[in-house]
């Protein structure tokens, strides 16, 4: 039987994704909402909500979800302090998961990264850099998946901001020890690609993940949706849902 989904940003490129490929994937997109909508209706003949819209519209959709008792999938970004603590809140009602990014192979890029980290660690001499490519259109740089990375490296190794170098230029010197290197590139239409690079003396160790379509994106939204329909009340990732979290 398909998993019902109220799908808010239905007109957006992920929206349009998920549509394309839900009923492959044991899913029907009940109510497509987009700006303007009202999902008051239309969650109540749904199994849960996944949104994909804008930022300033996540948070009264989880009122209405908490309100409802329908679980949710968020995959917006770029939220206030206010904001995630409130949404954290509601997640005491219903089961949220909630993700910058949805794709199976960059969820395992940050757990293989972490435990690489662990194994790597300062007393080993590995240098570690996050090198980036996106189209040429990408506004934002580094990207959030090169945040995630760095976040993952410097939580590991116990270090701060201020260790984070992002990109070289003129007479930087030497490079400084619990340095972690962060490089972006930008051209083409390249959807996606990350690297995490070991640097030691005598080997490299690199990690890649390379995406060639925002499919794969869509494909984890839904497996997180029919996940997240069996738990518990709490905020979850996409580390819960590959069960990765170490």
């Amino acid at each position: 039987m398909a998993v019902n989904i109220l799908l808010s940003g239905a007109k957006g490129r992920m929206g349009m994704s998920i549509q394309s490929i839900a009923l492959e994937h044991g899913c029907e997109i009940t109510c497509p909402i987009d700006i303007g909508d009202d999902p008051e209706e239309g969650i109540k003949r749904c199994d849960l909500v996944v949104d994909f819209s804008l930022r300033e519209a996540t948070l009264p959709l989880v009122k209405i979800s908490a309100s409802n008792f329908k679980p949710m999938v968020i995959g917006t970004t770029g939220h206030s302090r206010e904001e995630k603590d409130e949404i954290i809140r509601l997640s005491q009602s219903i089961p949220i998961v909630w993700a910058g990014n949805f794709s199976t192979g960059v969820n395992l890029l940050y757990y293989l990264t972490e435990q690489a980290s662990k194994v790597l660690d300062e007393s080993s001499n590995f240098d570690p850099e996050v090198l980036e490519m996106h189209h040429r259109l990408k506004k934002d740089a580094p990207s959030g998946t090169a945040e995630r990375l760095l976040e993952v490296i410097k939580n590991s190794r116990g270090l701060l901001d201020e260790n984070i170098t992002h990109g070289r230029v003129g007479m930087p010197g030497e490079r400084r020890e619990s340095e972690i290197g962060s490089h972006s590139i930008r051209g083409g239409d390249v959807v996606g690609d990350h690297t995490v690079m070991f640097a030691g003396v005598g080997e490299r160790i690199e990690l890649t993940h390379r995406a060639s379509d925002r499919v794969i994106f869509a494909a984890g939204a839904l497996r997180a949706a029919k996940w997240v329909l069996n738990q518990e009340p709490g905020l979850y990732s996409m580390q819960d849902v590959l069960g990765l979290q170490s």
